[in-house]
């Protein structure tokens, strides 16, 4: 059986006693069935004038190779290039991108360094698997280092349309690149056919069938594969005795009958600023929720470098202290705002223990908090999920309650049916999830790509 090398920006930790994230445990387990490899960046900044040597460590049949940053490289590679020109540009946010040519070159030089020293761990018949777009131009460096394998690339977050791509400095540079994998892997549909489209008109690319696509003198094949969770692990983490306990203690603490759960990290992708102005809106227009509902928001912080960030949070804060200085009353707080991470094991039992579930995103790849809501629920007396039309999950989960995340009072009134929503129809929309994220979880995404990797094209379309 051919090893597996993954390659990320970060490598996680596969002491699952400690491991955290869907993406974390599906890499994980591929790794440990098949064994290999797992590269990437280390989350330790040295000095610039410091060696930059690559660390490893063995747990059980895979290796962990890690290596630093240096502070240039962090500042230009991962702040610059990969936050603040891909990721706000392939959000739809070309407002917010800050592009500056160091960053570019940087993002070039890191790639090349991480080739090297990830071709020096490549045996004859290794697939490799590239994840997102901190390394769009991994494999055309590690073919230039003479590796042969075959290179799959799986990009996380989305891709928008060609109107918007061409507007990122180097936008053909990065596409040729992308043809230097075999396999190329979106979340959803759209996003494949955006790139697709994007090929077609820019560069007269080919669709050929079977799901192959020929640009830049290469056939590739380019698909849809939308990441998942271990459903039933998470189902079993929210039904814990550990778990019955933190929503005994809620329940006791809590002068509200209903709880509404969002769980986001710190960005401006996620829409939290609309989400507070909708539950502001619901409690104006709704006198009778008052003291009834409170909207609990925890999002950990993330690339506080970055000014965006740091404004997203000071307008957050300010939005939950004036919705709380409104409404709120000596015995109700409205909307109970924590800017730090909870616990797995705490997030899933607040998940069940809620009555809504609020994912709003303005745009995202796929979002895994949705499926881990509807996974944590009590199938007796489910919660109801609030989706924003605009992630990624939503192209599956069409029974969740279904939003545009840029209307405020769509949201506020998405809320009031959830809230009110009757027990049979809660249990109904559920079971069509819960078998929606269970059909498409973690083990279907990692087998589906690997799959898809190992097979050839056909010799018509390559």
């Amino acid at each position: 059986m051919s090893r597996l090398i993954i390659a990320s920006n970060r490598v996680a930790n596969l002491d699952t006693a400690v491991q955290s994230g869907g993406l974390a445990v599906a890499l994980g387990d591929a790794l440990k069935q098949a064994g290999g490899v797992w590269f990437g960046w280390d989350g330790t900044v040295v000095e610039n004038d410091q060696p930059l040597h690559v660390t490893t460590k063995r747990y059980e049949n895979t290796h962990l190779a890690t290596i630093p940053l240096t502070k240039s490289e962090y500042e230009e590679y991962y702040l610059g290039f990969a936050n603040k020109v891909l990721w706000p540009a392939l959000h739809y946010r070309l407002d917010l991108v800050s592009f500056e040519p160091t960053f570019l070159d940087s993002y070039c030089q890191v790639n090349q360094r991480f080739a090297r020293a990830l071709a020096t761990n490549v045996q004859s018949d290794d697939l490799i698997w590239v994840h997102d777009y901190h390394m769009v131009p991994l494999a055309a460096e590690l073919r230039a280092c003479g590796i042969r394998n075959r290179i799959g690339f799986f990009l996380h977050i989305p891709f928008p349309p060609p109107d918007i791509f061409v507007a990122v400095p180097e936008h053909q540079w990065l596409a040729r690149s992308l043809f230097s994998y075999d396999l190329i892997c979106f979340q959803t549909s759209v996003d494949r056919a955006n790139f697709v489209r994007y090929i077609v008109e820019q560069f007269g690319g080919q669709e050929l069938g079977d799901n192959s696509v020929r640009g830049f003198g290469r056939t590739v094949r380019i698909d849809a594969v939308p990441i998942g969770i271990d459903a039933q692990a998470f189902y079993e983490l929210a039904h814990t005795d550990e778990a019955d306990l933190h929503i005994a203690r809620l329940q006791r603490h809590s002068m509200v009958h209903k709880l509404i759960m969002g769980v986001d990290r710190l960005d401006y992708t996620k829409g939290l600023p609309d989400r507070m102005k909708a539950f502001r809106r619901l409690l104006e227009l709704q006198p009778g929720l008052r003291k009834a509902v409170t909207l609990m928001q925890i999002s950990p912080p993330t690339r506080e470098e970055v000014a965006a960030y740091s404004d997203i949070r000071e307008e957050l804060e300010g939005l939950s202290g004036a919705i709380n200085g409104e409404f709120g009353d000596i015995d109700w707080t409205p909307v109970r705002y924590i800017h730090r991470a909870v616990p797995r094991s705490i997030l899933a039992a607040l998940f069940r223990g809620s009555q809504v579930g609020l994912v709003t995103p303005l745009r995202d790849g796929m979002n895994l908090v949705a499926k881990e809501y509807i996974a944590a629920q009590d199938p007796h007396d489910p919660g109801v999920l609030v989706l924003s039309k605009f992630a990624g999950a939503a192209e599956d989960l069409v029974e969740a309650v279904l939003v545009n995340p840029y209307d405020v009072d769509e949201m506020a009134s998405a809320l009031q049916q959830a809230l009110t929503m009757h027990k049979e129809e809660r249990q109904e929309r559920y079971e069509a999830l819960m078998r929606r994220t269970k059909r498409h979880d973690a083990k279907f995404w990692r087998e589906a790509f690997v799959s898809a990797l190992q097979t050839p094209l056909p010799k018509a379309a390559a």
